[in-house]
Parts: C-alpha cells; structure tokens; sequence
C-alpha cells in the first residue's frame, strides 16, 4: 500500500464503527479492509439486524440501494444516537439513489466495486466519519437539484455542498462561468432556490461546481443549515 492513504487516529474511546449491511461476501470483505485502513471497524449485519442501528451507537453505514434500504435508514435516522451518522450507498442507479435522498445518503460506491475507487471514496469522507469537522467544510450529500440555466432546466445530483456553493453530477453540458439558479431541499432544510454561477466542469467525470452569488440573502440559510449539520 503507497503512502496516499494516511489512516487518521483518533482521541475517541470506543472504537468508529461502520456497518455493512445486506452486503455480498466480496463487496463486505472489500469495504471491510478500505475502512479498516482508516481505522474504522465494519460490522456485518443482514437487514433482519437492522433495528442494531437504532440502539447501538455507528459512525457509518454502508446498505444496497433500493427499496430494500428504506426501513434500514429509516431505522437508522429515527435513532438519537445515528440520526448524523453518515451514509453510503452500493450499487443502484441514480434514480434509486435520488429515492433515498431524504435519508440524507451522503456517497454511493459504484458497481462494479473496485478498491482504489472505495479507498478514494472512503479518504474523501472520513473526516465525517471522525468527526473532524472542523478540517472538513464540504459535505457529501446525495439528493435531486433542479438547475435553471438560462432557457434550459434540467435535474442534477449533488456531490458536495458547503455554504459557498456545491459541485453536481450531470450529463448535462454548461459552461464555467454561465448564471444558473438551482433548487434542492436538505434533510432539515426545505426546499431553497439560490443564484449561482458555474465555476468548473469537467467533462470525464460529468461534474460541474457551483459557486453560489454572495449577493443572494438565501445562501445564509445554506450557510446556518451547513454549520448546524457539522455541530450537531
């Protein structure tokens, strides 16, 4: 293993825990070791273990997207002690991914899995996992954005979001520097329309980054709501 993956320790007592759920055996013993290189432990359990999540206290989650994870997560953001804890998805299409997005799923591993990219994914998110969200100002979130770009409207999915802007996931093409309004809706967080501009697209990865305008009042709602989600 090179030197680009640095497991951060941890000042915490207890041990961080992920849990694997309904996971198959190759993808259970991937993420198993991708988290472990973290310092992270992974608890496998099936669905029939699910109510663990609203009793026992875990950093993370991993579960298949699909109708099947609903009860899961649910169970999971019912609970006081999980109702933060951060969750990834496996598998599925966009569209089943958008399904869950009122649980807050933060990242999804793509299938088929492949271990640099669950260990490029796992580093860009463990400081949620640890907690350490002062040295962590964007927020991995999966959920449905409606850009207005000039004439053309058409729906996007957030990567990553901070109080000054977000970066999407789209086929759609736009130029940096073109004016944009989007539309989304987080966790607690109703529905909010905000102008933006875009700031970079990158055409391999079918990403785009928003920079959201300093002059829009709306963005100190985005702003309050990402400090609340960090210090709660």
């Amino acid at each position: 293993m090179g030197n680009s993956f640095v497991a951060l320790t941890s000042s915490r007592k207890f041990p961080l825990r992920a849990a694997l759920v309904d996971l198959h055996e190759q993808s259970r013993v991937m993420l198993s070791e991708c988290f472990r290189h973290f310092g992270i432990d992974a608890v496998t359990m099936t669905s029939d273990h699910a109510p663990r999540l609203a009793k026992e206290k875990f950093e993370a989650c991993v579960v298949r997207v699909g109708s099947h994870a609903e009860p899961i997560l649910e169970s999971a953001r019912s609970s006081r002690s999980n109702s933060r804890m951060v969750i990834y998805g496996l598998g599925g299409s966009v569209k089943d991914a958008m399904r869950l997005s009122r649980f807050g799923l933060n990242a999804v591993f793509q299938e088929p899995l492949e271990r640099p990219a669950a260990l490029k994914l796992v580093k860009a998110t463990q400081m949620l996992v640890l907690h350490e969200f002062r040295r962590y100002v964007r927020i991995p979130l999966v959920t449905a954005v409606s850009v207005a770009a000039g004439k053309e409207n058409f729906t996007a999915s957030s990567v990553e979001i901070s109080s000054g802007g977000m970066s999407l996931s789209t086929t759609h093409a736009v130029n940096p520097g073109q004016s944009v309004e989007v539309s989304f809706a987080l966790l607690t967080l109703p529905r909010i329309w905000i102008r933006g501009n875009v700031s970079w697209s990158k055409p391999a990865s079918k990403t785009i980054g928003i920079r959201f305008d300093q002059r829009d009042e709306r963005r100190l709602r985005i702003k309050e709501w990402v400090e609340s989600y960090l210090e709660s």
